[in-house]
């Protein structure tokens, strides 16, 4: 089968920027880099081969996550995919949904509080170090 984009992953290692990830989670940083991280399994070949090329086309940029989703062949194997998880959600309880639902919310927390502890620190670095500009250190005098 070939897809719409037969190309290799980007030698140069580019990736794209979280600006489009953060669109899509309605500016959830945490929920952008869990949806970098699924795309990352599926450039892997995790979902199969369009899934695997589609996901290597979003994460190097050349193409967008909104312009993947109407490629035929990608949106194809996506359904495809989707189905056994969509009959295993049906067949599940109540409770064992709601399990499911926390243990996303809690992967969520810990995700958001992870990116907090990452700002904390690289402030702490920042006002630690002396700036270029800061004034300290420097007299007229």
């Amino acid at each position: 089968m070939r897809y719409p984009l037969d190309s290799a992953p980007d030698s140069s290692g580019k990736r794209v920027d979280d600006s489009e990830f953060l669109e899509m989670t309605q500016q959830d940083p945490a929920q952008a880099k869990i949806l970098r991280q699924s795309l990352e399994h599926l450039a892997s070949g995790l979902g199969g081969d369009a899934l695997k090329e589609m996901a290597q086309e979003v994460l190097s940029g050349r193409m967008g996550l909104r312009d993947a989703a109407n490629v035929s062949a990608y949106a194809e194997q996506a359904a495809e995919q989707a189905t056994p998880l969509a009959e295993k959600w049906a067949s599940m309880s109540d409770r064992e949904r709601d399990a499911l639902a926390a243990e996303g919310e809690r992967r969520l927390a810990e995700e958001r509080q992870k990116l907090d502890d990452e700002r904390r620190a690289e402030s702490e670095n920042r006002s630690g170090t002396k700036g270029r500009h800061d004034g300290r250190g420097w007299s007229l005098y």
